[in-house]
C-alpha cells in the first residue's frame, strides 16, 4: 500500500512538473498588473499606431498586417506575463492572403536587417504604451524582462 502511494504520489509531482515546463510564466502577477487580457488589448491597441508613426522604425512595418500583429502581441503579451493564453508564435504575411505557410519569429524578422537601435525603439514604444495604460514601471519592467531574450533572433544586423 506504501509503495502504491508513494508511485501514485511521484506520478503527480512529474505529471506536475511536466506541466509547469510547457507554460514558461505560471506566476500571473504580471499578466493581472497588465489588467489581464482586456489591459493588454487597450496596450497593443495603443502600441501599433505608436510603432507606425515612430520614424525610428515605421518602415520596418510597412508591408505587414497590423490587425494580425496586433492579434499575435495580445497572445504574446498575455502569455508571457503569465496569462491563460497561448502564444501561437505564427505570422502570415500580407501577401499570402491566409494561405501558406505561417512562419515563426526568426523567419519573419531574418530578412529585416533590424538593427539594437531599432530594438530598442520597439521597446521604449512599447513601455510608453504601458505608462499611457497606468500600468506601473514594475509590472511593465517584468514585462519587458521577459521578451527581451527575443533580441537574439530579432536583431540581424
Amino acid at each position: 500500500m506504501r509503495t502504491c502511494i508513494q508511485s501514485a504520489a511521484l506520478g503527480c509531482l512529474l505529471a506536475s512538473a511536466l506541466a509547469m515546463a510547457q507554460t514558461p510564466y505560471t506566476e500571473d502577477s504580471t499578466y493581472q498588473g497588465l489588467g489581464g487580457k482586456e489591459g493588454i488589448r487597450k496596450i497593443v491597441a495603443t502600441f501599433i499606431p505608436m510603432l507606425l508613426e515612430d520614424p525610428r522604425i515605421k518602415e520596418s512595418f510597412a508591408d505587414f498586417d497590423m490587425k494580425q500583429l496586433g492579434v499575435r502581441l495580445e497572445e504574446q503579451f498575455c502569455e508571457y506575463s503569465g496569462g491563460p493564453c497561448k502564444y501561437s508564435g505564427k505570422y502570415r504575411d500580407k501577401t499570402m492572403d491566409g494561405v501558406g505557410t505561417a512562419r515563426d519569429m526568426a523567419t519573419v524578422h531574418a530578412d529585416l536587417k533590424i538593427t539594437n537601435a531599432q530594438f530598442n525603439a520597439l521597446a521604449e514604444d512599447l513601455q510608453i504604451a504601458m505608462e499611457r495604460n497606468n500600468v506601473a514601471s514594475s509590472v511593465s519592467n517584468k514585462l519587458i524582462a521577459k521578451l527581451a531574450p527575443m533580441q537574439r533572433v530579432i536583431v540581424t544586423k
